[in-house]
């Protein structure tokens, strides 16, 4: 089968979205598959096999410094040279445009993935007026394919709220193979703790934005002098964030990858989700595989992976001091023991076959 993928974010940039994309084209490649991405020219022009071609990227002014790929006829010039049995848009929004009108207008069998709840990002960026307007243009892209995925059943039942055509939940997964208590390093705890390795180590991992609510963490470090905070990502809020946290014991490291990015999952003690906007939220997967007990926020995607003082603890992100007193809990050693193996039995559990697998039958299922 020869699949066109069309993305509005790819390599080297680091978010869930790419790392589930990445996983799923390694499967393809794996399987015999032949895969043509279209993508931001961010340098890369290969992945395991499969060309990369680069439309040139532009600033946003709400993402300034995160590039995209603006509608392009480029689009259109490499479908028609590849010839795909099947095009998936990934998140349609501004190259994605392109990828769906001229999906359409060549006849492809066409699916679109929904990734970023951007609508709600809206109230963070204080233009909250515009959230209609992004709804019907998101549900004006999703429409036009013949199928639609989704990450959680929370976002699912939303999407079929606002009205989009055939949403379908793709399933989530994790590198098991990568993560794992065995990768703990004294060095990298060393490091992670400003050399106070006796502390308990706080881990948020991800993209540093406004929406992702990272300051709330502060809280806990005024309330309580044993624990440091370590921040592995970037993004545009990061001096905001390196201002709000002045004068506690944080490390901000700047993004992490590979056999580097487990050891800060083992190295760390608790994984803090302070997030109520994301579609996912695969960090916690990678966390929970990594042995980790979570506190986490209490929303749709949350619940859906975290069973409440089972593999993690879920804290009321309107209630005042909520994440403090949550925090309390976890002084329980048997209490903190119990929620980590839990939490690697069932992060273990999943891996990114079965979701790479499902996304060929649903391939199939369009094409048949």
């Amino acid at each position: 089968m020869k699949v066109a993928i069309i993305t509005e974010t790819f390599l080297p940039s680091t978010d869930g979205i790419v790392t589930r994309l990445c996983e799923s084209i390694k499967w393809l490649r794996k399987e015999g598959h032949e895969v043509l991405i279209i993508a931001p020219d961010l340098g890369v022009n290969e992945f395991e096999g499969a060309q990369v071609e680069g439309v040139s990227p532009r600033s946003f002014f709400l993402y300034k410094d995160k590039p995209f790929a603006y509608p392009s006829r480029k689009v259109k010039v490499k479908l028609d040279q590849f010839a795909p049995d099947i095009v998936h848009v990934v998140n349609p929004a501004f190259l994605g445009l392109s990828g769906i009108y001229y999906a359409r207008k060549r006849k492809d069998p066409l699916i679109a993935s929904y990734h970023t709840n951007v609508p709600k990002y809206a109230d963070y960026y204080k233009v909250p007026f515009v959230k209609p307007l992004l709804w019907w243009y998101f549900r004006m892209l999703h429409n036009k394919a013949d199928l639609n995925l989704c990450t959680s059943k929370t976002v699912k039942d939303e999407l079929n709220e606002k009205k989009f055509k055939n949403v379908h939940l793709w399933t989530r997964g994790v590198a098991v193979e990568r993560f794992g208590p065995e990768k703990h390093s004294v060095n990298m705890r060393k490091y992670l703790t400003n050399q106070q390795q006796n502390k308990r180590l706080l881990l948020y991992v991800g993209r540093l934005a406004a929406e992702k609510e990272i300051e709330k963490i502060r809280c806990v470090l005024d309330e309580h002098e044993q624990y440091a905070l370590a921040i592995v990502g970037d993004g545009p809020h990061r001096a905001a964030l390196e201002e709000h946290f002045k004068g506690t014991n944080t490390t901000f490291t700047g993004f992490m990858h590979g056999e580097e990015l487990a050891s800060v999952y083992a190295s760390s003690d608790v994984f803090v989700f302070p997030s109520t906007t994301e579609t996912l939220g695969l960090v916690i997967l990678e966390a929970m595989a990594s042995g980790l007990p979570i506190v986490a926020a209490k929303s749709g995607p949350t619940v859906e992976q975290i069973k409440d003082g089972e593999t993690g603890l879920l804290y009321d992100p309107n209630v005042e001091n909520s994440l403090v007193e949550t925090m309390i809990k976890l002084e329980d050693v048997k209490l903190r023991t119990r929620l980590a193996e839990n939490a690697y039995q069932i992060g273990q559990s999943y891996g990114w076959a079965e979701p790479s697998r499902q996304l060929l039958s649903i391939y199939q299922k369009i094409l048949a």
